[in-house]
């Protein structure tokens, strides 16, 4: 009984993270990155999940479900939108922030 315990409880672990991923990657605004503390969210089904821009502007953010998925960058006052898709193992996209009339909108770098 111990022996099905310590062999089934690791492979338990390991496919409750199955179909799971990590989104990550750096938003810059133009040439520069954006600054620290900016929010970053990724809408996938009913879940929302955030993190928040380091002083590279890196974000990294941990999604449970696999498909497609909006990511959103708030700033100050906006907050443009992109679809992504978030997949069973790390995925990296990498973003810029442009500014056109005054209207931001987010392009993969």
């Amino acid at each position: 009984m111990k022996f099905m315990l310590i062999v089934l409880v690791p492979l338990l672990l390991q496919a409750s993270r199955a179909g799971a991923g990590e989104v990550y990657g750096t938003i810059t605004d133009g040439t520069k990155p954006v600054p620290a503390g900016v929010k970053v969210e990724i809408s996938a089904s009913r879940n929302v999940y955030t993190a928040e821009t380091d002083k590279f502007g890196s974000y990294r953010i941990f999604v449970k479900e696999k498909g497609k998925c909006t990511l959103t960058v708030r700033t100050k006052d906006q907050a443009p939108s992109v679809e992504l898709y978030s997949y069973d193992k790390s995925t990296r996209y990498d973003w810029v922030l442009d500014t056109n009339d005054g209207k931001q909108s987010l392009r993969r770098k």
